[in-house]
């Protein structure tokens, strides 16, 4: 099981932050004990902003070109889309495979592994790439806004 995001709530309890973490903790069973621990993470509202552009990228991206391998329907991933991005805003570590051949890896956006700082600087890159590969008509306030409304919705 991956981390879990839990936020304190008025009533002193801790509820799932996001959508994902919810989802974990809806398949543990009734009385299931699991073990946490706890660090304090980034800001959270960024976090849900840096996501909050990614669904709003993913929605608008239409890829081009073909869309088969080896005659199979290839369809978008927003997990591989993600990690594109990452990859394009120049947040990767560099690997090799067993063929010789030069990979890409996403570096981790997780809260252990990107403090607020890189966390920051990863935004502002990915919106960057945004800007220059998917939404070319919209400028970084046009961006902006549509992402803080996203905001207002979760």
């Amino acid at each position: 099981m991956s981390d879990v995001l839990l936020t304190k709530t008025h009533a002193g309890t801790l509820a799932p932050a996001d959508e994902e973490s919810a989802e974990h903790i809806a398949k543990l069973k009734l009385g299931e004990t699991v073990s946490v621990q706890m660090r304090k993470k980034r800001n959270m509202r960024f976090h849900r902003k840096y996501f909050a552009l990614l669904d709003f990228a993913f929605e608008q991206w239409e890829p081009s070109g073909e869309l088969t391998y080896q005659g199979m329907p290839v369809a978008k991933n927003k997990e591989r889309f993600r990690k594109d991005l990452i990859i394009l805003a120049g947040f990767y570590e560099s690997t090799v495979n067993i063929r010789s051949e030069v990979r890409l890896e996403a570096k981790s956006i997780s809260f252990a592994q990107m403090d607020e700082v890189e966390f920051e600087q990863l935004y502002n890159a990915t919106v960057d790439v945004v800007l220059r590969r998917i939404l070319t008509r919209y400028t970084r306030q046009d961006l902006d806004e549509v992402v803080n409304q996203l905001l207002r919705f979760t």
